[in-house]
């Protein structure tokens, strides 16, 4: 394994854990300056983990495939959790709209996306 594959795993297992502390499932109390801290590491967590899949490159056609196989697997979940909490927001009669702006930014991104690759490619 690479050097950034696993600093790529490290960066996803902070962040993983800074937005478990974010939702606070636990019904801890974090005073505002604790929360606005694990706030700020999220955002730089997630920064430094865009910076890894934008740097990222293929070496031949198996890691071609591989990257692929990822960006649908994490589409089609990320996706599918959306939603997940669209629907059920919407029974308990409360749904909140940035949930349907993500879903609506990751249809228009990959749609996008796929119409500039094969038109520019």
């Amino acid at each position: 394994m690479k050097n950034n594959s696993i600093a790529q795993l490290v960066i996803a297992a902070v962040l993983i854990v800074v937005a478990f502390l974010l939702v606070n499932p636990t019904g801890m109390s974090m005073p505002d300056s604790a929360h606005m801290l694990v706030l700020a590491i999220a955002i730089v967590a997630c920064g430094a983990y865009a910076v890894f899949v934008v740097a990222e490159r293929s070496g031949d056609e198996r890691d071609e495939t591989h990257k692929m196989m990822a960006g649908r697997t994490a589409f089609l979940v990320g996706g599918g959790i959306l939603l997940i909490a669209i629907v059920s927001q919407s029974l308990a009669h409360s749904l909140d709209p940035w949930l349907v702006a993500a879903l609506i930014g990751m249809v228009l991104a990959k749609a996008s996306a796929r119409l500039f690759g094969s038109y520019y490619r």
